[in-house]
């Protein structure tokens, strides 16, 4: 069934164009700015303190979405992005700010998100671990293709055509290396994934290409993380930032125990954190629904006695979960937790959750309820996973007193 485009609103002239000082950048990267009557106007590749003229985009019952067509009164903060493609191509949004607002930044939207969704007005977040180099790093990406001339790149943000790319800013050199390559030669496919680990030097390039014969069609790579190495297939996820990935495992370990009777890896994957925890449990359950993860898990963990995997959804397994875990780590994609696995964590009373978020919109919406159901948060870390883009990954830890 073919995706329905959705239509172009058409925008009255008088509401075109819109002049607005920023305030500040919430969740999506966009300045928040009021108009006259109150509503919100939510401005593409603004900064905060900026005054600008917007073009009105989409008028929404409650909120107006547009782009900045014209900066009158620029922020100090504000750069000259490295991309010419910035502001056509979806997949950067904060090109335009210098790498200190963009923490800056993503630490606030962090704040706000807790605070107004969570419910959680003085949640003790600490300052983001931003990355030391802010570019170059992306090592997995998903090229689309051009079905006539089979040109390699990205969709418009609008969603409205294709931008041949033969150089991304924030990709891995060797991905940069294979863009030009595939360039005209790629018709009759869908996407091309590229992926390459820097450590082992191991690649992927899916699916196999004539126009890279010998060089494509593996069905997995190998990744290294904290020391140890994961098989990864091509449609398994694993972090593509090698950097800040060791990071965030940094940062899981120091809100894990150091020493544990169960723990339960929901959202589990290839087994990463099983595999790199395990010496801290006693016994471990690792919860994985996707079977090519599941096929990696078993080969990244073997040789790994503690480790039981179990291939289900969280909301389906964790319900009716025998054991009682003294730890439960959270995974999950970015809509956060189903009710299910919110309802299993309050029934099973975990003395410690570690949550790792993609999203601070429904990390606050799940913490609202974990915290109104006796949890406490003791820490909140975003860490810049995605430099030059407006997503968000955090890692929190929320305790619970044991009853009685």
């Amino acid at each position: 069934m073919a995706r329905r485009r959705r239509r172009r609103q058409e925008i009255p002239e008088e509401e075109r164009l819109k002049t607005v000082r920023i305030e500040r950048i919430v969740a999506g990267g966009r300045g928040l700015a009021r108009l006259p009557d109150g509503k919100a106007l939510m401005a593409a590749f603004a900064a905060p303190g900026e005054l600008v003229e917007v073009e009105v985009e989409r008028i929404h019952p409650d909120y107006v979405e547009g782009v900045v067509a014209n900066v009158l009164e620029p922020s100090r903060t504000r750069a000259e992005p490295e991309c010419s493609l910035f502001g056509k191509c979806g997949g950067c949004q904060l090109q335009h700010l210098e790498y200190p607002a963009q923490l800056a930044a993503k630490e606030g939207v962090v704040r706000e998100q807790l605070a107004r969704i969570g419910g959680l007005a003085d949640a003790p977040v600490n300052p983001v671990v931003g990355a030391d180099d802010p570019w170059g790093y992306r090592n997995h990406m998903r090229v689309s293709t051009g079905r006539k001339f089979g040109d390699a790149g990205f969709i418009h943000r609008r969603g409205r055509g294709l931008l041949t790319v033969k150089k991304c800013p924030i990709a891995d050199p060797w991905v940069n290396s294979i863009l030009p390559r595939i360039q005209g030669q790629v018709r009759g496919i869908h996407q091309v994934q590229l992926r390459r680990n820097a450590a082992t030097e191991s690649t992927l390039v899916a699916p196999a290409l004539e126009a890279l014969p010998g060089e494509s069609g593996q069905d997995h790579y190998t990744e290294e993380l904290a020391g140890r190495r994961f098989q990864v297939s091509a449609s398994s996820f694993f972090q593509v930032n090698s950097a800040q990935a060791e990071r965030l495992v940094d940062l899981v370990g120091n809100e894990l125990p150091r020493r544990g009777r169960l723990l339960v890896d929901a959202y589990a994957g290839v087994g990463t954190f099983a595999a790199i925890f395990a010496e801290r449990f006693e016994r471990i359950i690792a919860i994985e629904e996707s079977p090519a993860a599941l096929r990696d898990a078993e080969v990244n963990l073997d040789g790994v006695g503690n480790v039981e995997f179990r291939r289900a959804k969280v909301e389906e397994l964790l319900p009716a979960l025998a054991e009682e875990p003294d730890v439960v780590l959270l995974d999950p994609p970015r809509v956060g937790c189903a009710p299910e696995v919110l309802d299993a964590l309050v029934a099973l009373a975990p003395p410690t959750v570690v949550y790792v978020s993609c999203n601070p919109t429904t990390l606050a919406r799940d913490l609202r309820r974990l915290t109104g159901e006796g949890y406490t948060l003791e820490a909140c870390t975003p860490i810049d996973m995605f430099p030059q883009t407006a997503h968000i990954e955090c890692v929190s830890r929320l305790t619970r007193a044991a009853a009685g």
